[in-house]
Parts: C-alpha cells; sequence; structure tokens
C-alpha cells in the first residue's frame, strides 16, 4: 500500500524547494557548515582542537586576528553534530531572512555574533585579570554559530503578532536566561547578550508587514 502518490512526492519536494530558494543567505551558510563538519570529521582529536582554537574567538586571537576568526568561528560547528543546526536554521534563520530579506537578516546575524562575542570575551577577561578565571582562558575554544542563532531568534520576536509575542518572548528568555542564572559561563552570557541584540535590533523590523497570527493561520488551515 502506497502512502505517498508520486504526486504528493513532488508536490512536496516543490514546496521544500521554494522554501531553500525564499532563504539563500540560511542555506548557502548551511551549506557551507556541512561541508565543514564533514572536514572535522576527517580530522584527528588532536589536530581538530588546535585547528578549531586557531579559529576561535578567544580572547587571544581577538586581540590579534579579530577580524578573521569573527568570520572563520562562525563557519564551523563545535561537536560536529551538523543535523539539529539544519532543523535550527529552517526554524529561525529561515523565517526571518525571508520575512526581513537577505541583508536585513544577515545584518540581526552578524550584530548578535561580533556583539555577543566581544562583550562574552570581555567579561572573560575582566575575570582573568581579577583572578576569577585562569590565565589559560585566553586560549578557551569558542567557535560556532550559536550566537548569531540567537539574535535571530530574539529579533524574530516582532514576526508574531500580540499577545502570543509575550508568550514567545517569554520562553526565549526563560530559555537562554536560566544558563545564564545557573551556569554562569562567558557563552550562557554571550546567548543572552545575542537575544538582546536581537531586541534592539527593532529599528530593522519597521515595515516588514504584519505581524502573523498563530490562531489566524490555524483558522485559515482548517477552513475547508
Amino acid at each position: 500500500m502506497r502512502f505517498f502518490s508520486r504526486r504528493s512526492v513532488s508536490r512536496l519536494w516543490a514546496q521544500v524547494r521554494r522554501y531553500v530558494r525564499s532563504a539563500p543567505g540560511t542555506y548557502l551558510w548551511l551549506a557551507v557548515l556541512f561541508v565543514t563538519t564533514i572536514a572535522l570529521h576527517h580530522m584527528s582529536p588532536e589536530f581538530e582542537e588546535e585547528f578549531l582554537r586557531q579559529r576561535s574567538t578567544n580572547i587571544h586571537e581577538l586581540s590579534t586576528n579579530p577580524v578573521r576568526v569573527l568570520i572563520t568561528s562562525a563557519l564551523w560547528i563545535d561537536g560536529g553534530h551538523w543535523l539539529p543546526y539544519a532543523v535550527l536554521y529552517s526554524v529561525f534563520h529561515a523565517q526571518a531572512e525571508r520575512w526581513l530579506g537577505t541583508l536585513r537578516w544577515f545584518a540581526v546575524a552578524v550584530l548578535a555574533h561580533v556583539v555577543a562575542t566581544y562583550f562574552s570575551e570581555g567579561a572573560l577577561l575582566w575575570a582573568v585579570h581579577h583572578d576569577l578565571a585562569p590565565q589559560s582562558a585566553v586560549n578557551t575554544l569558542d567557535v560556532g554559530v550559536s550566537y548569531a542563532l540567537a539574535g535571530v531568534v530574539g529579533v524574530l520576536t516582532y514576526r508574531i503578532a500580540a499577545p502570543w509575542r509575550y508568550v514567545y518572548l517569554a520562553c526565549v528568555l526563560v530559555l537562554y536566561g536560566t544558563p545564564l542564572l545557573t551556569g554562569r559561563t562567558f557563552t550562557d552570557l554571550g546567548h543572552f547578550t545575542s537575544v538582546l541584540v536581537g531586541l534592539a535590533c527593532y529599528p530593522l523590523v519597521r515595515g516588514r508587514g504584519e505581524p502573523w497570527n498563530p490562531v489566524t493561520s490555524v483558522r485559515r488551515y482548517r477552513r475547508p
């Protein structure tokens, strides 16, 4: 018994292609991450750690090669698990790019990545200078795309109509605020800072159409 006809599969594939084409920046970035993740899987653990450290936005690298590491750190995933990011990019980045346009979406992602990196590493440097963190922390491993993702998650608050907007915002603040209160690591600080940067990008969302109302969408979907 066939669960899917050839026509339904073709229709689904066409919808997937339209969705991908509607967010070219998101899926180009995701394609780069796919290639770099495969490359990581072919490295020995020792080589991988040193390789990523040279592309890390740690205190040492930011003080010597800031532009290079701010770019390269966003092209690698620490841990080598690409599929979860494919889902997160499709849910958050793609939606933000479709809504804001590629340039505005990219501006939010870059701002969140840069501001959160400098703020969190600045806090870590302060901790090192006050003997609250070891001197070796200046070479800590800090690569990945999570700061940019958190910034986009934050700006998407304005995509949702009230009162659902405030429910979404509360969930985001709990999701990123709880680790900051319990773990208090520099990455927790960076993630929460990224969300605040996304929320501060309100001027970029003006004139981008009516907010999305989930109730209206459900009613429209159920309408025969």
